[in-house]
């Protein structure tokens, strides 16, 4: 945007939310590739299969799913990553065209809560870290050392030192974590392949669970299929939402897509075959399968490997923890009083809510995790996503006047700040997408037979249900409104948008 001046004075706009120029946008297809590595090369990542194993899949039947999922979710992403980059402009102000200039805050918030708690579990993980790293060096007096409920304090200490780190990160800004990025996710992904070079010699081969087929046949297979398919989608379905937090520094469509194209699908589903060999092999050194890298780590027989092997898995989640977790809901918050609050400003107040939303107790049961906490995170997720895609490539054509978005006078004010269509389509679609949410076999929050049982269909493929349904709703209201979305050539001098550099290609 060439001339900043009618943000000046705006109740809605501070540095961190206001459009990046051209000349300050770094990212390139590299820096989108390191991103996605880093971010995938994480612990829950490395559960997904196992999740699916557990469940009754063969390893090849998780696999597929993880890839299929990947490519699905790639979709939404680089369709609302496309804005950030043409604009500059990060995901809760590109949120304003579709929810309004104070409805956006709706979706952003419901985006925050989601970060919030993934933030929380990713930090309990990697204070696990800690505090088997720490065990190998100062013994038994650590690791037993007394609890404080539930667990050891020196566990406690652990997870309160790695959120001290995270925190020192982020409150050093976006350039710091593009950096990091850069040299954690080359990192990270030699470290897993010597990790799988150490467990084949160890176990002289990959082990019995490679030529082990799934208990899943038939219909009982695509039973579990789309709620499989769900989870896995779900697992990044938060992104989808916020990507243009991060492609708002880029000054390349090209390079933005195909960095995030040869980033996610790739290593994910990379990622998930090494989870698979990597514990096959430890059942065969060990006597059982461990499917936790953390608690794999700690059994290297070398002091050295021990401390490489966990120190990697910290890298690793600090990387996924702060570009996933941290950056999203630090300008969400923003958003809701931009006067007040920045992007540091944020991200403190997220690692403060991470830890009064008891991390540790979402963690306590894989099932519930993976079928019922991912699962239903994507369901009330999918219909945002699918509101943000069909209102800039649908509604508005890629269109979109900035200056608007920063004030109360223009196309975004809608009524009160409000966009009241935007919350129709998301109520009646997160109603659609999650309403039948159920807990299978009574294991979970959920009845068995659905919260609105005849919705318990459509439970089972939540994400595409709440994004198709949220972009017919919203467009469909959006028409017949006839919804202006544009200043027309009559329009008045003051009316007209403010000359924005735009980047196409």
């Amino acid at each position: 945007m060439d001339d900043r001046s009618a943000l000046a004075h705006s109740p809605y706009s501070n540095e961190d939310l206001d459009p990046v120029e051209l000349p300050d946008r770094h990212w390139n297809t590299y820096n989108y590739a390191a991103l996605w590595v880093g971010m995938s090369h994480n612990i829950p990542s490395w559960l997904l299969a196992s999740g699916l194993i557990a469940a009754g899949m063969s390893w090849q039947q998780a696999v597929v799913i993880i890839l299929l999922a990947n490519v699905i979710v790639l979709i939404p992403i680089l369709l609302n990553g496309h804005g950030g980059t043409k604009y500059g402009i990060p995901f809760p102000v590109l949120a304003r065209s579709s929810f309004g200039v104070l409805g956006a805050n709706l979706p952003a918030l419901v985006r925050a809560f989601a970060a919030t708690c993934w933030f929380g579990v990713q930090t309990w993980i990697g204070g696990e870290g800690i505090f088997l790293l720490a065990g190998k060096m100062f013994g038994d007096s650590w690791a037993n050392a007394s609890h404080i409920g539930d667990f050891a304090w020196t566990q406690w200490l652990s997870f309160f030192v790695f959120w001290l780190i995270e925190i020192a990160i982020i409150v050093r800004g976006i350039e710091t974590l593009r950096r990091f990025e850069n040299w954690a996710a080359p990192v990270v992904m030699v470290a897993a392949l010597a990790l799988l070079a150490y467990v084949y010699v160890q176990a002289d081969g990959f082990g019995n669970i490679l030529s082990q087929s799934g208990s899943l046949k038939g219909d009982e297979f695509w039973r579990a299929f789309g709620p499989a398919l769900m989870g896995m989608i779900a697992f990044w379905a938060t992104l989808s939402l916020n990507i243009s937090d991060f492609t708002r520094f880029g000054g390349s469509q090209k390079k933005q897509m195909l960095g995030q194209t040869y980033g996610l699908p790739t290593t994910m589903t990379a990622f998930a075959v090494m989870s698979v060999l990597v514990t096959s092999a430890s059942e065969e050194m060990y006597g059982k399968a461990i499917w936790d890298p953390i608690q794999l780590a700690a059994r290297i027989d070398s002091w050295v490997g021990t401390l490489l092997a966990l120190a990697t898995v910290m890298i690793a989640t600090l990387s996924v923890n702060i570009a996933a977790n941290l950056v999203s809901p630090s300008y969400d918050f923003a958003n809701a009083a931009p006067k007040y609050v920045n992007f540091r400003k944020g991200a403190l107040i997220t690692c403060v809510l991470s830890v009064l939303i008891f991390p540790w107790k979402l963690v306590s049961d894989p099932n519930i995790y993976i079928f019922t906490w991912l699962g239903v995170v994507g369901a009330i997720l999918g219909p945002v996503a699918g509101i943000l895609a069909a209102d800039y490539w649908v509604v508005r054509r890629r269109h979109i006047v900035v200056r608007d978005l920063y004030r109360r006078e223009g196309l975004y004010w809608y009524s009160g700040g409000w966009n009241w269509r935007a919350v129709v389509a998301f109520g009646v679609a997160a109603i659609l997408s999650a309403g039948g949410s159920y807990s299978k076999d009574g294991k979970g929050p959920f009845p068995e037979d659905g919260m609105i049982p005849f919705l318990k269909p459509l439970a089972d493929y939540g994400w595409l249900v709440g994004l198709v349904s949220g972009a017919v709703i919203y467009v469909a209201l959006m028409k017949a409104g006839k919804v202006p979305v544009a200043y027309d050539s009559s329009g008045s001098p003051d009316d007209a948008p403010l000359d924005e550099k735009e980047v196409t290609a």
